[in-house]
């Protein structure tokens, strides 16, 4: 028997950080406490690769960039999280509840409340686990010792893009330094265009370039040209049409990250991610090659409500304009009419989960706001000329 309490030191360290935290032993779990109620603890998403982590002390860092701190002890293993150091969305906590399986009527109360547990930054959250470690395990560490763990690949897509990556990003002794305007000149044009074909094509081809010196220290040097890149290419997206507020955390989310990267190769990975993630998402609210404002405007409205039933008369409202007028100056800038592009983005979405996840056709259906299984199917066939069982049979 251990001489050590687990189950107060859980509760105490959920209470005095305002996290939720859970306790397990030999894999499996067995307490669970938090001063915030959740309908359903969000860690199943990830439970698997937060289980593998063997170290005494560790991180993993979801794709939507929320944070579980990791303490093993023996046979027991301390599991606190999520907490994140930027407020999440509406859609993005949707999404997460949409994947753990929690119920349509409890998603609004699980939205509201993971939006009350305390943003703790990640170096107090590790150095009260460290605290923890030493009397648990008498061992001293820093913040320097601690691995990260993340899905490799969501973040990493494929393999071949670390090697694009650098050779877009890699310093070349012989280009002479700053000459590289008409290089970012060309990338951001991509980007604020949204053309992720066009990228795509230049990173296979892309110039080898060198950035002036920032920092001594050279992964401090990546960092920084990083943190740079950041900065053009969420101001090239906001002049694409992107909501200046979703890109402004996009970057810091991205910013925040990189300081937690300690190789060359998985800062540059994540750079590479980052103009790819800002290309695709100008490209989502982007009807034509030169939208104007209320096209961009509508576009961005229902990218932050797709998971919710979007009526003309609703958005009308929104945008002080009567639904008849609404409609129609919709379809005389852009060509198609308002119920056909909410009913081609919500098949677009559709799509993607029918790809990357095993959630089953009505739940898809249910939280992309469709009043049925059949409701969605109909309209999936309308614009993919198949059903979603079929289309899933074809790429799964």
């Amino acid at each position: 028997m251990s001489k050590y309490d687990f189950q107060y030191i859980t509760r105490v360290l959920a209470n005095l950080s305002g996290i939720p935290t859970r306790l397990f032993k030999n894999g499996l779990q067995t307490y669970y406490y938090s001063i915030v109620y959740l309908p359903k603890d969000p860690m199943v998403v990830y439970q698997n690769e937060i289980l593998s982590i063997q170290e005494h002390v560790g991180y993993f860092i979801t794709p939507e960039f929320h944070v579980y701190g990791v303490l093993n002890s023996n046979d027991y293993k301390l599991i606190i999280g999520p907490t994140t150091q930027i407020l999440s969305s509406d859609q993005s906590l949707k999404k997460l509840a949409f994947q753990a399986d929690i119920a349509k009527d409890d998603t609004a109360i699980f939205v509201d409340n993971m939006k009350t547990i305390f943003r703790m930054p990640l170096e107090n959250l590790l150095t009260t686990l460290c605290s923890i470690n030493y009397m648990l395990n008498g061992e001293k560490l820093e913040l320097k010792d601690i691995a990260i763990h993340h899905n490799e690949q969501e973040l990493m897509k494929k393999d071949i893009e670390e090697q694009r990556t650098k050779n877009v990003y890699e310093n070349d002794k012989n280009t002479p330094t700053h000459q590289t305007l008409q290089v970012e000149e060309f990338l951001m044009d991509i980007i604020r265009k949204g053309s992720t074909k066009d990228l795509q094509e230049w990173l296979s081809n892309a110039p080898l370039v060198h950035a002036g010196i920032l920092a001594y220290d050279q992964l401090r040097q990546l960092r920084n040209t990083f943190i740079v890149t950041a900065t053009l290419v969420s101001r090239a997206a906001i002049q694409g049409g992107m909501n200046a507020e979703d890109a402004f955390s996009l970057s810091d989310t991205y910013i925040q990250r990189v300081e937690l990267l300690n190789s060359q190769s998985t800062i540059l990975n994540l750079q590479y991610n980052m103009i790819i993630e800002f290309t695709e998402q100008v490209e989502k609210i982007r009807l034509g090659k030169n939208p104007n404002k209320l096209a961009l405007e509508v576009s961005n409205y229902i990218h932050h409500h797709l998971s919710e039933p979007i009526s003309t008369a609703l958005m009308a409202k929104h945008f002080y304009l009567t639904r008849t007028h609404f409609s129609a100056k919709f379809k005389k800038e852009t060509g198609m009419t308002l119920t056909d592009f909410i009913l081609k983005e919500k098949t677009e979405e559709a799509k993607r989960l029918l790809r990357y996840s095993d959630k089953s056709i009505s739940a898809i259906a249910t939280y992309l706001g469709f009043s049925s299984h059949g409701h969605l199917t109909k309209v999936f066939k309308k614009y993919v000329e198949c059903t979603p069982g079929e289309y899933r049979e074809k790429y799964q």
